[in-house]
């Protein structure tokens, strides 16, 4: 299986090699992990296990990951922990949108997640599960195909230009069908325009069983857009119910939002359609 393409940023001569490796160190932990080896991180990363050992002996002295015992397993640090919490409260629309999306999931008893673009896939930031029905269990961080989701085509459809081709700098796999991600995009805006939210096509589906819709949502503190998405599984979760219920809730509930926050949900992204 040949190597994946590496970003096109990777080239530039101002590019920190030893720092992006550093980082992908800290990207390969997951929420369900019950710590990592040195071994475990470098089938992760793809890096040599000696590479790994030196960058999580450097990482483990500044205090982002930590090891109990000396051979234990490496979990993230007192300082790692730290930065979290202040990159969680400079996102000041999640307060506004904790008691929101769970009244929504409550409701409609599907899981409702926050995705980010997280370089060639989206990342699970944050997650709201109904409290009175069983649903789908997903973690936060789980990362998940942007073609292949419909939180990956909310993000591409309200993309602008420029963003676009930053996300493009990362070579994100193309759509199952071989088709081009930019007719992936087209079609996900003229969904938007359409409705208002997007779901992707259940033959382009990573999840075969889990159906979804999402809504893009912007704000002055994020470079791009992430999305809003309810998800259940197939029966849980039809096509005929998307559309009239769960979509429309799901795109007023991010309205809302939008309004609390000051950005109009009609224009939060609609510049990006007019390119």
């Amino acid at each position: 299986m040949p190597d994946a393409p590496r970003p096109d940023y990777e080239q530039d001569r101002n590019f920190a090699t030893t720092l992006a490796r550093g980082l992908s160190v800290l990207r390969a932990f997951r929420a369900g992990d019950d710590g990592l080896t040195n071994a475990q991180i470098a089938e992760r990363t793809g890096l040599p296990k000696s590479t790994v050992s030196r960058l999580t002996f450097t990482l483990g002295c500044m205090g982002y990951l930590t090891q109990p015992q000396r051979n234990d397993r490496y979990r993230p640090g007192p300082t790692l922990l730290a930065m979290g919490h202040v990159a969680a409260a400079s996102l000041s629309f999640l307060d506004a949108a904790q008691d929101m999306m769970q009244a929504l999931a409550d409701e409609t008893g599907t899981m409702v997640l926050l995705a980010v673009r997280d370089r060639d896939k989206v990342a699970l930031m944050r997650t709201w599960r109904p409290r009175h029905a069983a649903s789908i269990w997903l973690d936060v961080g789980h990362r998940i195909p942007i073609a292949g989701s419909s939180s990956g085509l909310a993000i591409l459809a309200a993309s602008t230009g420029d963003e676009f081709a930053r996300l493009m700098q990362d070579h994100p796999p193309g759509p199952l069908d071989g088709g081009a991600l930019s007719d992936l995009r087209r079609e996900g805006r003229d969904q938007l325009i359409e409705q208002g939210y997007a779901v992707i096509p259940p033959g382009l589906r990573h999840s075969r069983n889990i159906s979804a819709v999402s809504v893009p949502f912007r704000s002055s503190r994020l470079a791009g857009p992430v999305s809003f998405s309810c998800g259940a599984l197939d029966d849980a979760l039809p096509i005929d119910r998307i559309h009239a219920d769960v979509g429309p809730r799901l795109r007023q509930t991010v309205q809302q939002l939008q309004r609390m926050i000051g950005q109009e949900g009609a224009t939060a992204w609609a510049g990006a359609l007019d390119e």
